[in-house]
């Protein structure tokens, strides 16, 4: 049986089984579903298997988070059900399909952004570095010099990083967006990569200086075609005249493939869909995309420097957290990278980081009030760390929204520290950086008002978090099971085998406790004994071991009954618990599998019996003969028993 066997059948009956499935992925941390009928699946129920942290539904895809043990997870799911996994592309196509315009429209932003992010973190790193190295004059005798400046070397290693931060932010964007809408659109990815090189190729007047163009400097870069000039303008770090380009560029190729005979496909189609798209990128596009840019950076930065900064702080600090769950944070993206563009610093970076910290406070609370629950433990450490390092989602989904006031403690905190660093004008001069290392990315004159915010995203969530959990009693709940996991382990280790009675016409005991007739089951069908005679088992100890040598012939899903038939043709189902069917197999340990010869006093089963009395049901273990007919008579030995002992005698 493999590490997630159980998980994996469990959740594929919980999802609505195989043919609820119209696809199946995965990715680092997340099982992947694309469900016909997404209401069909039990969530509560997959959320409560060991396996799951958490899961939501984000661009028609119904996701569950497993961890770091995803691939494990993924390859047992597939085997189990049969189901061949489809790639990334082809889940969220068909997802695609299923969702509103609306959650295509966020869906899609999501796919052209989401591969862009390791260059974008790569490169936030880079500049936060050469922001410690070049521009935090807080070093030398007299506490005012830069690094750079005191030192070769490290003025060499300045210089050299701006190589890489210069490539992803001012080159990169732009080229990664036309490959990345390529990539989704299906048109050929080179020359998407092609159309963005246009975009910023140094032949081109740098964005950066268009600004302080004089006549004389447009005389240099124009483009003169005798009837009529056009401005040599590059789009370095341009988020929407990228957007634009590419998804100009790739219709026109859509265009051409459709009205070119193929013979000649592959001389036409490239060459008239990249001349023209990079004619209509920098005629008409470019400037478009330019202004619309300005205008919508113009606006946000108004909200962030205007009268009301700090209510918009508050604000936007409350409500990022919520954005994440319904995908619209995906936006924040070319938002700030538009702000980084024309002011030389975004704002928005800094509460996004901000909530990234509030989030995981909130599980740091957690962490502290569910302390010596091993389940809750393991997702709950995980989730912060990785919370604190800039993702999110394990946090809010695996934790906070499971909890519900954890997340709501974490967006007051959130805001409020939005709030001060609006205050303060904080200022990020990148991008990626996230969590608590985000303060690497903030320009130097504001890192220590910035950790003062970071402070306030720390202690806030966590003292509300605490605050309230210990009202709602979850502290006492997490002592509560930290104390029946201390029992359980005091209790002696379940042998693999008891001696037992092992003859015709015998029932050897299958757990220790006390024996009672059947007819004083706590059950009135098996006491009306229409299902046959036998024995009950009160028991004291889980561990349940066959009463006789036989075969299993039958496993039932939920493990709350097993069927045997004995070599002696004693026909026998042992029922574990009066009701226990509707725990669906939780409090239960299979060591046995239908078609298993065993021996009497082979471990079949181990049965938690404080989850049995946790949920309010007998742990009464009825072993009933179920071809009754075929004895004359059928006695229990009643009284205290031990595993393995006579409890039973059959006579034909």
């Amino acid at each position: 049986m493999g590490k997630f066997e159980h998980d994996a059948r469990e959740m594929l009956r919980l999802v609505g089984g195989k043919e609820n499935i119209a696809a199946l992925t995965h990715c680092v941390t997340r099982m992947r579903f694309t469900l016909v009928d997404p209401s069909i699946a039990d969530v509560p129920a997959i959320e409560a298997l060991p396996a799951a942290k958490g899961s939501f539904t984000q661009a028609g895809q119904f996701q569950v988070i497993i961890g770091n043990e995803v691939n494990d997870f993924y390859d047992e799911f597939v085997a189990i059900s049969g189901i061949t996994g489809v790639s990334k592309d082809e889940a969220k196509a068909i997802a695609a399909k299923q969702g509103n315009p609306f959650q295509r429209l966020m869906g899609a932003i999501a796919e052209v952004f989401a591969p862009l992010i390791p260059a974008i973190i790569t490169g936030g790193l880079i500049l936060g570095f050469r922001n410690v190295l070049g521009d935090m004059p807080y070093f030398g005798p007299t506490g005012d010099q830069t690094l750079a400046s005191m030192s070769v070397f490290w003025s060499g290693v300045n210089h050299f990083l701006w190589l890489i931060g210069e490539a992803v932010f001012h080159l990169g964007i732009p080229v990664g967006i036309c490959w990345s809408v390529t990539r989704k659109m299906g048109g050929t990815e080179m020359l998407g990569i092609v159309m963005g090189l246009t975009l910023v190729s140094s032949q081109l007047l740098n964005a950066y200086a268009v600004a302080g163009a004089t006549a004389e400097t447009w005389e240099q870069y124009s483009w003169n075609f005798g009837f009529a000039q056009v401005h040599m303008v590059g789009y370095q770090a341009q988020v929407i005249p990228a957007i634009l380009a590419a998804i100009t560029f790739n219709y026109l190729e859509r265009f051409f493939k459709k009205i070119t005979p193929s013979i000649v496909q592959m001389i036409v189609v490239p060459f008239c869909s990249i001349l023209l798209g990079v004619m209509a990128a920098h005629f008409v596009l470019g400037p478009i995309g330019w202004a619309l840019g300005t205008a919508v950076s113009s606006v946000v930065n108004a909200g962030i420097t205007g009268p009301f900064k700090v209510v918009f702080g508050a604000i936007f600090g409350a409500v990022y957290a919520p954005l994440v769950i319904t995908g619209l944070h995906h936006m924040t993206n070319a938002i700030d990278l538009q702000l980084i563009a024309d002011y030389g610093g975004t704002m928005l970076w800094p509460m996004i980081a901000l909530s990234n910290i509030a989030q995981g406070s909130a599980v740091l609370g957690m962490i502290m009030l569910q302390k010596g629950d091993e389940n809750a433990e393991q997702v709950n450490i995980p989730a912060c760390i990785s919370c604190y390092l800039g993702v999110t989602e394990p946090a809010i989904f695996g934790v906070n929204l499971k909890y519900m006031f954890p997340f709501v403690c974490a967006m007051i905190g959130s805001s409020i520290a939005g709030c001060l660093s609006c205050a303060f004008g904080c200022t990020a001069n990148a991008i990626g950086v996230g969590g608590l290392p985000g303060i690497l990315a903030m320009q130097p004159q504001y890192m220590l008002p910035y950790a003062l915010c970071m402070l306030i995203a720390i202690v806030v969530p966590f003292l509300l978090t605490s605050i309230v959990g210990k009202r709602q009693g979850i502290d006492k709940q997490a002592q509560a099971v930290a104390a029946a996991e201390a029992a359980k382990a005091n209790r002696p280790a379940a042998a693999a085998h008891v001696e037992a009675v092992d003859q015709a016409g015998t029932l050897a005991a299958v757990m220790d406790g006390t024996a009672i007739s059947m007819i004083d089951a706590p059950d009135a069908v098996f006491a009306s004994l229409a299902m046959g005679d036998g024995v009950v088992i009160e028991p004291s100890d889980g561990a349940l071991y066959s009463p006789v040598s036989g075969t299993v012939t039958m496993l039932f899903d939920t493990k709350h009954a097993i069927g045997l038939l004995a070599d002696d043709g004693a026909e026998i189902l042992i029922h574990i618990g009066v009701d226990t069917v509707e725990l669906e197999g939780k409090p239960f340990t299979a060591h046995c599998a239908q078609g298993d010869k065993v021996k009497a006093g082979d471990l079949l089963m181990e049965v938690d019996l404080d989850a049995l009395e946790a949920a309010g049901k007998p742990s009464a273990t009825m072993v009933i003969v179920t071809n009754s007919d075929s004895y004359s008579a059928i006695k229990a030995n009643v009284g205290p028993i031990k595993a393995g002992e006579a409890a039973c005698t059959l006579t034909k």
